[in-house]
């Protein structure tokens, strides 16, 4: 693991894994076959006398082939597998620490359409690897796989009660009395992993349950539904006249609700009303951790009840980073990702679901309710295309543009500039109280970034 290399030279991982375009390198099934061989090495290392490694899938059709590269991979480098099948990202998480696997490995692309996969990778103790994990595991790639002798070849088994398992811990997540008896539940799967999960665990739990995006075809996944597609799951919630919508996304690790008004409930609502319960319970957390893109109304919100906030960068594993570091566990991002370190170790749809539900439940309260006692601010966002993200970036008319607007929000607005990392776009977000002000605001500081570097 000495290599000396830093995060930012990783070759291969980037902030979840490695993701890509299935058929376009690293997503190939020689890449996968020597990714399998490479963690196998690193886990026989530092797993004792015999190391075994779980290996889940979402619902895609390339799982298929990675899985199979993959296994083929792990048993050369003298590897036991334990094969999970379809299962969403958190399960996997789960299963990996309580069956006393050396890792878990995920087969997904998460939101993204089925044209894309890739792979996540949990350690022991079901938490994303640290960069050192990671660097040894790419060390390895640049190397030529050898095979253990004939006798020490990998074997392979399939746990065939991982879905029960995984549903006995999800309803495990709430105390005793939250049954979800008379609520009227829409789940919406996303034709992803949880489809043979989710409805599972909310009837189970005595919630009467609609279920749709649950025929996956290994082509359909997250299209047109899911968390990142919520429409049709509200129309579903108002024709059937329910208690609620639920709809995660294509791995499980993410939640979106609608109350049942038809009204979209975001990841920062869901957040607060978390950790709201938490507080009424007298439950200790710490804090919550969001990101640059949570809205204020969350931080202000949070404000009123006491409950200690800070922002980290945009993406799940700054969270968690952030949560270890103050030993909290709340977290999450408006996307529907949120971490419930009391009750697991990553990101999990499900669970935070319940925690939600739990909530509604115990003070007999619809989800309306729970949501409205924080005020989401207005928030627009203008990207501006241009020829230096850095010159933007440093450039004192547009600092002194910002410092502008924030003086006159008074304490009542914020205002981020964000260099987008894959297009010459600077994003400019502005939030507030009057949707009026901020667009108009917003549209000021978009003008400044203009004046300062030409359109490309």
């Amino acid at each position: 693991m000495g290599s000396g290399k830093t995060k930012a030279e990783k070759q291969f991982f980037g902030t979840d894994g490695i993701r890509g375009r299935v058929g376009e390198y690293p997503i190939t099934p020689d890449f996968m076959l020597k990714l399998g061989w490479a963690a196998g090495k690193v886990f026989a290392k530092s797993g004792g006398q015999r190391s075994k490694i779980l290996i889940g899938k979402d619902t895609r059709i390339s799982g298929y082939m990675f899985e199979a590269a993959l296994e083929a991979g792990l048993a050369s480098a003298g590897v036991d597998i334990n094969m999970l099948g379809p299962m969403p990202t958190p399960a996997i998480a789960y299963l990996t620490r309580t069956f006393g696997a050396q890792a878990g490995i995920v087969i997904s692309a998460s939101h993204n359409a089925f044209q894309d996969n890739g792979i996540k990778f949990f350690d022991g103790d079901g938490t994303k690897l640290p960069d050192e994990t990671e660097l040894a595991i790419e060390e390895y790639l640049s190397k030529d796989i050898t095979t253990v002798s004939s006798a020490d070849i990998g074997k392979v088994s399939r746990i065939t009660d991982a879905a029960g398992r995984y549903i006995e811990y999800c309803k495990r997540t709430v105390p005793g009395n939250a049954v979800l008896r008379g609520l009227k539940v829409v789940i919406d799967c996303a034709n992803g992993s949880t489809y043979h999960i989710a409805g599972n665990v909310f009837s189970e739990l005595g919630a009467t349950v609609k279920a749709i995006g649950v025929s996956p075809n290994g082509l359909n996944i997250n299209k047109d539904c899911g968390s990142t597609s919520p429409m049709g799951l509200v129309q579903q919630v108002l024709a059937e006249q329910a208690d609620i919508g639920i709809a995660f996304d294509g791995d499980g690790d993410r939640v979106i609700m609608v109350d049942h008004l038809g009204n979209i409930v975001d990841g920062d609502e869901l957040l607060y009303i978390i950790a709201r319960d938490r507080r009424r319970r007298h439950m200790a957390f710490g804090g919550v951790v969001g990101t640059l893109m949570s809205n204020l109304g969350l931080e202000l919100g949070l404000e009123a009840l006491d409950v200690p906030f800070v922002r980290t960068d945009v993406g799940d594993r700054y969270v968690m980073e952030m949560l270890k570091k103050k030993s909290w566990l709340l977290g999450g991002e408006s996307s529907g990702h949120i971490v419930c370190l009391d009750v697991g170790t990553t990101g999990d749809g499900i669970v935070s679901a319940l925690q939600v539900l739990a909530a509604m439940m115990q003070t007999n309260s619809s989800l309306f309710e729970l949501r409205s006692k924080m005020r989401k601010m207005p928030q627009t966002m203008v990207n501006v295309r241009v020829s230096s993200k850095t010159l933007v970036m440093d450039s004192v008319p547009v600092k002194l543009a910002v410092k502008d607007v924030e003086s006159k929000m008074a304490g009542r607005g914020r205002v981020l500039l964000r260099p987008s990392g894959t297009e010459p776009v600077v994003r400019v977000m502005v939030e507030g109280d009057d949707q009026a002000l901020v667009a108009r605001y917003a549209e000021e500081i978009a003008d400044v970034v203009k004046s300062v570097s030409s359109p490309v």
